[in-house]
């Protein structure tokens, strides 16, 4: 029986499902994380076959010594994963300190996690990327500033979502950035978009075995630095031409065996970059979309996205297949803001779309707002009037 060690297998709440599938195919399914055990769901618990509480999961002594327990008690160890951006360096770190082979080493991680190297390889996948400046100093800053022009955008070189991600208009606020943030940064041109993404599960051969997408039209780092409210849409498949950039995104990172969500920039107008509908770099996150997406994927394409990663796991392939295409839209609503119709009015007149509705944790409100509705639509027209009658505020 092979051992998968699934690293914070509680957060998002839904990751229990990627486990349930796992043990459903043989696997020892073995849990580290920093949530009591009796704090654990009931669906979870009963997934795992053994669970090892840390204090933290930031402590590398407490985790590495965690995966040198099960390696004793169970034998070898074939995966570590987490399929979350905030332990990626971590899992790659375990699994070279442990020799395990089947995923990315720490040797990989400054390419799949600072946004200046993730460059190299999407130019090398023949995608287009905005012209960067890792921050140093403010002359350098100008002199770059003078090559692209205001605004540009600022934000971590290795950060998770839209965390810190800020749009600098003028002099007087690059200055205040620069008196307020640490270095480790980097300044991008800015790129009037709308996000499309590609998202796919990937075998050890590094093809797709399940592709679909999203399309985020508004910008996260805005809902973020505005408090607005969220909206993003699920497509049934990946447009044609950001299917074929991902596919060759995945030969140029070399990505096997995992679930990826590859951010581009859909162009809203001609720009130095290209022209308007064009499709360039955004950046790549080895695990997938965050949060309620998966569930978001399985909507759009009635399937199920958590076997059809265990199935790779544990077999290399699927035998599951898709079915009915869909819009699955997603509105997360503010905390706050005065809208025109209540949660039950949208009950009510979208009940044979509606596929939940349910409090969003405070760990991601911040990106996504703190009320969500899902809901599958055929059409986009159906899917923006939802949009309109859910987000619709008083003046």
């Amino acid at each position: 029986m092979k051992n998968f060690i699934f690293i914070s297998p509680n957060f998002p709440t839904n990751y229990w499902k990627f486990c349930r599938h796992l043990k459903n195919n043989g696997f020892n399914v073995l849990g580290i994380g920093d949530c009591p055990y009796d704090n654990l769901s009931y669906d979870l618990k009963t997934s795992l076959t053994e669970y090892y509480k840390v204090n933290s999961l930031e402590s590398y002594d407490e985790v590495y010594r965690a995966v040198a327990f099960f390696a004793f008690k169970y034998g070898k160890i074939d995966f570590i994963e987490s399929n979350n951006e905030y332990w990626l360096e971590q899992d790659a770190k375990l699994r070279t300190d442990f020799n395990i082979k089947t995923g990315f080493q720490k040797r990989d991680v400054k390419k799949i996690r600072h946004k200046s190297e993730m460059k190299k390889y999407y130019k090398k996948a023949g995608v287009k990327v905005a012209r960067h400046y890792l921050i140093g100093t403010l002359s350098g800053c100008k002199k770059f500033i003078d090559e692209v022009g205001y605004p540009v955008i600022v934000k971590p070189d290795s950060g998770v979502g839209a965390s810190d991600t800020h749009k600098i208009k003028n002099e007087d606020e690059l200055k205040a950035f620069l008196a307020t943030r640490p270095q480790n940064y980097i300044m991008e041109e800015f790129i009037d978009a709308e996000v499309n993404s590609y998202e796919a599960i990937i075998d050890s051969h590094g093809n797709p075995i399940f592709e679909t997408g999203n399309v985020t039209p508004n910008s996260v780092m805005d809902i973020v630095n505005n408090n607005d409210n969220c909206i993003y849409y699920m497509v049934g498949d990946p447009y044609p031409d950001v299917r074929e950039l991902g596919r060759k995104t995945v030969k140029a990172f070399g990505v096997k065996s995992r679930f990826v969500h590859f951010e581009f920039f859909r162009l809203l107008k001609d720009q130095r970059i290209g022209k308007k509908g064009e499709v360039v770099a955004l950046e790549v996150n080895m695990r997938p979309c965050g949060a309620f997406s998966p569930d978001m994927m399985n909507y759009a394409n009635s399937t199920d996205v958590y076997k059809i990663w265990a199935d790779m796991i544990a077999f290399d392939k699927t035998e599951l297949a898709l079915g009915e295409k869909w819009y699955c839209a997603f509105a997360g609503r503010r905390d706050g803001k005065n809208f025109v119709f209540s949660e039950q009015d949208i009950k009510d007149k979208y009940a044979k779309n509606l596929k939940r509705i349910e409090r969003i944790p405070d760990s991601l409100s911040s990106d996504m707002g703190n009320t969500m509705f899902l809901a599958n639509f055929k059409t986009k027209e159906e899917m923006n009037d939802f949009y309109k009658e859910v987000l619709l505020q008083t003046k």
